[in-house]
């Protein structure tokens, strides 16, 4: 009987180990996106993949074939390779299907729609009349020590004689203890969230950044998490993207139930969503939905790209407000294997073969973790909110908080690695100098380079028009190294051409650090451009080159004294206000005819206001000033100038009033429309150097190939200099931008479609004497395409003129010019 127990023992152990259990994915073969829910079938037992196309397989039998199948795909056969540890298996999707759709069912479709409906019974922002939060947000790069090989490798390379030459690679192995140590890199800080009367305030309470005394504004005005999940859009890490429970979002996604739990003791719907087009690279992710409330108590959300994002959302159901409000917020960032960008934090992630030096495995096991945890939850808060303008406040407490403040926010488990995160980095930006680079790197995107206490200005270097030819000059502005309350700027210019000098010199005080006010007064003997339409806050950024006045020659020479006030004292504006006495002389043959007086050359004493307001902008207060940190549409701009006759010499009583209105509508595809409305109105004696000539950019030669010079930013590139002017006008431009199109290596143009409209009238044409011009009457029309960035910052732009004011030969209505985009501004 012995004998026989011995036998079976060994046919159930050689049982148990001829079977083994293989783990796998099933994923998309041209995005490699996982597959949800995908049908497996091995000998003769069915299964399905989860959400993230995982699954886990009983194998008894090599031989046997594993049948995959998926609505929107081909069924594939797969037999499994000698060895294999781990199943990979793509699905080829099935185009003769209408778009690759697939479509949710009617039940799931029925509680998606009740928590749409629901959504203001369940945001916290719309159940409660105010609330407030404090919030520790810690992110870090980092990479998995264990999951790096420190192999040291050895590669053989050909010298330059052609010899081979064997080189040691130790950077796998470096990176593995250097990661052992320390974090990549770490920054956290605690805020205060307010809601009051729809509105929403974070104030900073403490923040830090390895490497770093002061944590940098730009970080901390990012827009790194959305802090509730029913707004339309989501924002994540800077990827914004259609919430699923909108309106919109139900249109996109395709929603499953998978199952039915508790969570707190709540029964709660877990809903599976993904794209309606199989093909596409959008969200996909978990929800669990509260069967009795149709509230949001849990979501979990991927991006798949060349970098892989997931998001965590978790809430905590507070029974006295019937409400689950958040309770933590986590997003991962890894390496993916899908060779479409994923833009987060403002720019493109790249996982180089390289990083300094380390290898591609080294490289790939790097991740970026952020985790947003609320707590000392308000339900009602009595504390009202200050300038509920601002959306974020940073008092210059919060930037020096010692390191025990710290210690309240650490794991039950202290991380050593974090410790020596900024021991280790705090001393590299101190023997780097890299806060001094970061400073430098400000000032050099604004057009300036600090040389001790002044900022040399790079706008006044070298410019060239036709009137001047070549001009050189020097410029710049004094710094905070000699004082924060008082500034002296100015510049000296030599025109090679017309063989004269043009300079400035601008003392300004500083009236309030807070609101950004400056009172100034300014001496300028330069040149400006007749006709020329300018809004006196917008801002003047700096680029390498300015490209339309390289086509002007009409100018005139101004003599100007003026003080002025510059503040963003008002709520989302900026202001100016200006008093300013000007000697005027043009530099071409003209006659101004008023008063019964002829004028070749003239004076002016003239006030100005004006203001422009972003209503929906974002700004910071900070302790150097206010930022304008989410830039929003619409725009508005307006001026009033009014000239007083006789008053301090001038010659003309006029008043001109100037409105501009910009929006754009930014598209979650990446695309963007903008729009232009722009218009003026100038009254009583106005000489022609103070109207408007509308932006033309046009060179007055016979051949097309001769007007190819550089094209404007939004200037009629088919009109030509001094063909038309205007004491009333109004101007609309559309612009629509496509996203890049990827022609070939390296080159991927920026195309965009643009229409530019213009109609005007000139009052008292008579005074004007020695300039000929055309009015604006019958409109000007014309349409192109630009294709900008195609290489190396180098595009084309081509036009064409069309209307009333068409000409009748047609070359004379195209415009071809070259575009550059290397703009330093923002």
């Amino acid at each position: 009987m012995k004998k026989y127990w011995i036998l079976l023992s060994f046919f159930c152990c050689f049982f148990v180990y001829s079977q083994k259990t293989m783990q796998g994915q099933i994923l998309d073969y041209d995005t490699s996106i996982p597959i949800a829910f995908a049908k497996i079938t091995y000998n003769n037992k069915t299964i399905n993949s989860d959400w993230e196309g995982k699954f886990s397989l009983v194998i008894q039998e090599d031989s046997k074939p594993i049948l995959v199948s998926y609505k929107g795909y081909y069924d594939k056969t797969y037999y499994q390779t000698v060895g294999a540890k781990y199943l990979s298996i793509k699905l080829v999707s099935n185009t003769t299907l209408k778009e690759k759709e697939i479509y949710s069912e009617a039940q799931v479709n029925a509680i998606l729609k009740k928590v749409v409906e629901n959504k203001s019974k369940n945001q916290p922002e719309k159940v409660l009349k105010n609330f407030e939060y404090k919030n520790y947000e810690n992110l870090i790069v980092s990479a998995t020590p264990d999951s790096i090989s420190e192999k040291i490798d050895t590669i053989i390379k050909k010298s330059f004689f052609g010899k081979p030459r064997i080189k040691i690679d130790s950077s796998n192995y470096k990176f593995k203890r250097y990661s052992e140590k320390q974090h990549l890199y770490e920054t956290e800080k605690v805020n205060r969230i307010q809601f009051q009367k729809n509105k929403t305030k974070e104030t900073i309470l403490a923040s830090r950044m390895a490497g770093f005394k002061k944590p940098l504004y730009e970080y901390l005005g990012l827009n790194l998490i959305s802090y509730s999940l029913y707004e339309n859009k989501l924002d994540i890490l800077g990827v914004s993207v259609h919430n699923p429970i909108s309106n919109y979002g139900r249109k996109l996604y395709v929603f499953k139930i998978i199952d039915t739990l508790t969570i707190q003791n709540r029964t709660v719907y877990q809903i599976y969503f993904q794209p309606r087009k199989l093909d596409s690279n959008r969200l996909r992710g978990l929800l669990y939905i509260d069967a009795e409330s149709d509230a949001l108590c849990k979501a979990f959300f991927r991006i798949y790209g060349m970098a892989n994002i997931n998001a965590t959302y978790t809430f905590n159901y507070v029974k006295e407000k019937s409400i689950w409000f958040p309770e933590k917020r986590s997003i991962t960032v890894v390496k993916g294997n899908n060779v479409e960008d994923v833009t987060i934090l403002g720019s493109t992630i790249k996982f180089n073969t390289g990083l300094d030096g380390l290898s591609k495995n080294a490289s790939d096991q790097c991740y970026l973790k952020l985790e947003s945890t609320p707590f000392e939850i308000k339900y009602k808060s009595e504390t009202p909110i200050k300038k509920p303008a601002i959306k974020i406040d940073v008092p210059e407490n919060s930037m020096s908080k010692p390191n025990n403040y710290w210690y309240t926010f650490q794991k039950d488990s202290v991380d050593v690695r974090k410790i020596q995160t900024y021991v280790s980095l705090d001393s590299l930006s101190q023997a780097e100098n890299i806060e001094h680079k970061i400073v430098l790197g400000r000032k050099l995107i604004n057009g300036y380079y600090p040389v001790n206490l002044i900022d040399v200005d790079f706008k006044s270097l070298l410019k060239y028009n036709n009137y001047e030819g070549f001009r050189l000059g020097i410029g710049g502005v004094t710094n905070s190294k000699l004082s924060d309350k008082y500034k002296f700027s100015g510049y000296v210019a030599y025109g090679f051409k017309d063989a004269q000098f043009k300079y400035n010199i601008t003392p300004s005080y500083l009236l309030s650090k807070e609101t950004n006010s400056w009172v100034s007064a300014s001496y300028t003997n330069d040149l400006k451009e007749i006709g020329q339409i300018e809004f006196a806050t917008e801002n003047k950024r700096f680029k390498i080159y300015d490209s339309r006045p390289i086509n002007i020659s009409t100018f005139y020479n101004y003599k100007s004294i003026s003080a002025f006030v510059e503040s963003k004292f008002f709520a989302k504006t900026d202001t100016y206000f200006a008093l300013a006495k000007n000697e005027i002389t043009p530099l071409f043959d003209y006659k101004f005819l008023a008063k019964d007086n002829e004028y070749y050359n003239f004076n002016t004493t003239a006030l100005q206001f004006a203001i422009q307001w972003n209503p929906f902008s974002e700004y910071m207060q900070t302790a150097t000033g206010r930022l304008e940190i989410d830039k929003k549409s619409p725009k508005i701009a307006f001026q009033i100038t009014k000239s007083f006759s006789n008053f301090l010499g001038s010659d003309f009583d006029f008043t001109k009033i100037d409105l501009r209105f910009v929006h754009e509508i930014p598209f979650l595809s990446g695309q963007k429309t903008s729009f232009t409305v722009q218009g003026g109105l100038a009254l009583g004696d106005v000489p022609i150097t103070h109207l408007y000539s509308i932006a033309p950019n046009n060179l007055n030669k016979d051949s097309m190939l001769k007007r190819v010079t550089f094209a404007g930013k939004n200037s009629f590139e088919t009109m030509y200099f001094n063909e038309f002017f205007s004491s009333k006008y109004a101007t609309f431009q559309v612009k629509h931008t496509f996203n890049k199109v990827k022609l070939g290596y390296k080159i991927k143009p920026l195309i965009s479609l643009v229409t530019r409209m213009a109609i005007g009238t000139m009052d008292q044409p008579q005074q004007h004497i020695g300039i000929e011009y055309k009015t604006l009457e019958k409109g000007f029309l014309e349409s192109g395409i630009e294709a900008n960035s195609i290489y190396k910052g180098f595009g084309l732009t081509f036009f064409f003129r069309y209307g009333p004011n068409g000409l009748p030969k047609l070359e004379d209505n195209l415009s071809l010019k070259i575009s550059y985009v290397l703009d330093l501004g923002f």
